[in-house]
């Protein structure tokens, strides 16, 4: 088996078409393992490296958009511990409801395939995530990390996310269907999501299971995957995973990094002048200031400023006129 670090390194980024793109990642994955087409929309990308593996629903829009290279985010984990990838990726959000891919889980549990692992952990966002939750169940045992992850379309459960109209003609009611029922097999798993955004605060309810941990990271908006990744904390989450190691307070020393999160700071700047919670604004917006110059802040500043002396109610005590 070739090292890792170096068969991998190969940029699949500037290819023009998703088929180019297979074709190229099918020669990269030759001689450590395949890459497998599952009918018009999706593909099977495995590379064999370790004893941990790490099963990831990606999309292809999504890969182009994350990464340099254009690579699926376990090849990363493969360069950086020698962990094993096998990737899923689909061309746009399909949750992967597909009879091709149920056939194919189906056949790695028919051959162990699975079992050949001392370790399993699946992930995924957002539609990807509603995946790694339902197949999940193909590996009793294993880890499952989730972020904003949909726990299923059917309208007769979810009637109330109206944001995936076109979803709702989809079967979500046969096999691999109700993602959260699919976890029971599961070790343990993390849903990571934001509760400032209803729909997936709701899905995130539906997910309640004696094995599933939720933890709320309020204010990183509706993409928590580039925002994690942003904040180079999403790998580390997988490797304390891992580890063993990961868990509500581990979870919440990692989200600290939000503090100098542009990100973070923005939105939570949005929050606060929506409320005219001036006090606060003007903490955050000297916060900000100190670290970079930010324009959105030093307007908010001197907006919440001027409102707060003109209203009468409290700014810092260390906030003198010259500021």
């Amino acid at each position: 088996m070739q090292d890792a670090a170096n068969t991998f390194d190969m940029p699949l980024s500037g290819l023009a078409t998703r088929e180019a793109w297979l074709d190229k990642v099918a020669e990269v994955v030759d001689e450590d393992g395949y890459c497998e087409v599952l009918g018009d929309r999706h593909a099977a990308i495995f590379v064999e490296e370790g004893k941990t593996l790490l099963v990831t629903f990606e999309t292809h829009q999504g890969i182009a958009a994350l990464s340099e290279d254009a690579q699926p985010m376990g090849w990363d984990m493969v360069k950086a511990l020698g962990w094993s990838s096998l990737c899923l990726v689909s061309d746009g959000d399909t949750w992967f409801r597909s009879p091709r891919v149920y056939g194919y889980f189906d056949r790695l549990v028919d051959d162990g395939f699975f079992e050949e692992f001392d370790q399993v952990i699946f992930y995924g966002a957002g539609p990807c995530g509603y995946a790694a939750a339902a197949f999940s169940v193909a590996s009793p045992g294993a880890k499952v990390v989730l972020l904003q992850p949909q726990a299923t379309l059917d309208p007769r459960i979810a009637e109330w996310d109206d944001r995936f109209r076109r979803m709702r003609r989809v079967d979500f009611t046969d096999r691999y269907g109700f993602a959260p029922d699919m976890l029971d097999a599961a070790e343990r798993a993390f849903v990571l999501y934001d509760p400032e955004i209803e729909p997936d605060a709701m899905h995130a309810a539906l997910f309640t299971r004696p094995n599933v941990t939720k933890f709320r990271m309020r204010f990183m908006g509706d993409d928590l995957e580039t925002s994690l990744m942003r904040m180079q904390v999403l790998y580390r989450v997988l490797a304390q995973f891992s580890a063993d190691k990961l868990g509500t307070l581990s979870l919440a020393r990692l989200f600290r990094a939000r503090r100098t999160d542009a990100g973070y700071q923005f939105n939570l700047l949005q929050r606060l002048t929506t409320d005219q919670r001036d006090y606060l604004t003007v903490v955050l917006s000297r916060a900000v200031l100190a670290q970079r110059n930010g324009r959105p802040f030093r307007k908010a500043y001197q907006a919440a400023k001027a409102r707060a002396r003109e209203r009468n109610t409290p700014l810092p005590p260390d906030l003198n006129d010259a500021d």
